[in-house]
């Protein structure tokens, strides 16, 4: 995508990435950062840097009516009344949500 929006802007540098990234993604933070300079010289974005937002799970209560962060992705219970939840309002996210381009 990053590679795509320089060439619409007759190859500009793109110099840093922005990404949300959420514990339930299936992403291991640490690994996408070491591999980023590697995956990045094959796609033209040699020298970009990448800035990730660690986004936390929050979940919503039914029993409470409220959405509330989860203090771990291991107890997928209310952090307030122990009710188990289900329905996960945030905490998923792999996504661009900006570009840093040089023109």
């Amino acid at each position: 995508m990053a590679e795509e929006e320089s060439a619409n802007r007759g190859h500009a540098h793109v110099n840093a990435v922005y990404l949300k990234l959420g514990p339930l993604a299936g992403v291991v933070k640490e690994a996408l950062l070491s591999s980023w300079e590697l995956a990045c010289e094959g796609a033209g974005l040699t020298g970009a840097r990448l800035v990730v937002e660690e986004v936390p799970i929050l979940v919503y209560c039914p029993r409470c009516g409220e959405s509330r962060p989860l203090p771990s992705m291991q107890w997928f219970a209310c952090p307030e009344c122990g009710q188990p939840v289900s329905e996960v309002l945030q905490g998923r996210e792999l996504q661009v949500t900006a570009l840093e381009i040089q023109e």
